[in-house]
C-alpha cells in the first residue's frame, strides 16, 4: 500500500527579493529580515552581476529569500 502525503507548505510558500549595490547593504537587509521571529525559512538564493558603463563597474547583488509566516 503506498502513502501519498501532501502538504500544503507550497500555497503559503512567499518569496522576498532583495537587490542592492553593495553587499553589506545586501547582508544588512537579509539579517533585519530574518531575524523576525514569525518566519520560517526554507532557502536563500544569491546572485552577483555586474554591468560596464563607461568606464564604471556596476555591481547588482541580489537574493531571493523563500519563507513562510509562522503566525
Amino acid at each position: 500500500m503506498e502513502k501519498i502525503f501532501y502538504t500544503f507548505t507550497g500555497d503559503l510558500m512567499k518569496v522576498k527579493i532583495f537587490d542592492e549595490e553593495d553587499e553589506g547593504d545586501l547582508e544588512e537587509d537579509i539579517n533585519t529580515f530574518i531575524s523576525n521571529t514569525s518566519i520560517e525559512l526554507f532557502d536563500i538564493k544569491y546572485q552577483v552581476s555586474i554591468g560596464i558603463f563607461s568606464e564604471e563597474q556596476i555591481y547588482c547583488f541580489s537574493a531571493l529569500i523563500l519563507y513562510k509566516d509562522v503566525k
